[in-house]
């Protein structure tokens, strides 16, 4: 601690690590003057499973249950961003209709994500009603994943070369229903919350980070968008199939905690812009690239089998990272979700590196709530969104 010793009075507390507001195990050793204050350090690891260490000791396919409990609840961003990064290193081309599927899903995920911020981000600051209202559009999104991938939060569905399973049928009408329903829900919540006086006297004006402080922290997502700068790796990379429709990146220039708000929840129906575009133009054809079943070189002569050469609905075990590094990153709902991957001509991986969103942004924490009052550390830490599976991983 470099908290002033000069001071009698001051009072150190523990919040967390098993406060309701921690949103999971993080702690934070708060100096408080009073209610004001003086100085906050937040203490992680609580939740480190070496994740970037069991990815070196497991194939891409072994590794892609695991990745689903980092951020576990935009669980499809970390399957795209486990299966992107060997496609890229292997030059494997994904179907079209795999993109496209690929689309549905992180979208889909998004909203998810950004419910369940919201709901225990009013609860937080002190409205139980919204928490309730999310749950009934969260269950959906869920229904929808649970009919196409068997799971409902993780999926394990986003292979190498494409998805799992195609959609089942009328899986498509199902969610252009829930489309129409979600606008109805979202509508709703801004009727409720966004201009409710209570809410924007908790919101307004607290944790507000500059343009040029933003990106000097590092920040992406939301916590970057809400500061005015316009930057959706969507838009910048186009990855996927993101470029073929028309949608816009949302943003406020305020940089304060409403201004997230709003950023998150105009993303939502951006979102089901997107994905009704997506379900439009939806093309035929495969939902996986075959061509990357097969061994990428033989090891023993009797393994040259016609069994061997093909293994059912997997890429095949000995899929190999070529000797080369690469960063790969997606537009996950919390920021820039990203891997820096070194292959070495083996099945493994040789270093995994995750660059969580949720980690980086949080390093900002302990300067906005300096000389802000106790409540206001609920409004900020909410504000920002953070998942302890991402930041401790």
């Amino acid at each position: 601690m470099i908290a002033p010793t000069t001071r009698k009075d001051l009072m150190i507390v523990n919040m967390g690590p098993h406060h309701p507001s921690m949103h999971g195990v993080l702690r934070l050793i708060v100096t408080l003057d009073g209610e004001d204050v003086i100085e906050c350090e937040p203490i992680l690891g609580y939740l480190h499973r070496g994740m970037e260490k069991i990815a070196e000791n497991r194939t891409i396919i072994q590794y892609l249950p695991y990745v689903t409990r980092w951020d576990y609840l935009a669980t499809m961003f970390t399957e795209a961003i486990t299966v992107n990064g060997p496609e890229q290193l292997g030059n494997i081309q994904v179907p079209k209709r795999a993109s496209y599927i690929r689309a549905i899903m992180l979208e889909l995920s998004r909203i998810a994500s950004h419910l369940l911020w919201l709901g225990p981000f009013m609860a937080d600051i002190g409205a139980q009603t919204p928490f309730f209202y999310i749950l009934r559009e969260r269950e959906l999104i869920y229904d929808l994943f649970e009919a196409a991938t068997g799971m409902r939060m993780m999926h394990n569905y986003f292979r190498i070369g494409g998805v799992a399973a195609d959609l089942p049928h009328g899986w498509i009408d199902k969610c252009l229903d829930f489309c129409d329903y979600f606008l109805t829900g979202v509508a709703e919540y801004e009727k409720l919350i966004t201009r409710n006086p209570i809410f924007l006297e908790r919101v307004e004006g607290v944790g507000i980070i500059g343009a040029e402080e933003a990106l000097n922290w590092g920040l992406s997502g939301p916590m970057l968008r809400a500061s005015g700068i316009q930057w959706d790796l969507r838009k910048v990379d186009r990855y996927e199939c993101y470029d073929e429709f028309d949608w816009e990146i949302q943003w406020q220039k305020e940089g304060d905690s409403l201004a997230r708000y709003l950023v998150r929840i105009s993303e939502m129906t951006e979102s089901i812009k997107i994905i009704q575009q997506v379900l439009e133009g939806i093309p035929g054809g495969p939902y996986e690239n075959l061509e990357i079943r097969r061994f990428d070189r033989i090891k023993d002569p009797e393994w040259n089998d016609f069994d061997y050469r093909f293994i059912s609905k997997k890429p095949s075990p000995t899929f190999e990272l070529s000797k080369q590094e690469l960063y790969v990153r997606v537009e996950a709902p919390k920021g820039e979700l990203g891997i820096f991957l070194i292959g070495d001509q083996s099945v493994f991986p040789w270093r995994w590196k995750i660059r969580p969103p949720g980690f980086i942004n949080l390093q900002i924490l302990p300067q906005l709530v300096k000389r802000m009052k106790l409540a206001d550390i609920m409004t900020i830490l909410g504000s920002i969104d953070i998942i302890m599976g991402e930041v401790d991983r």
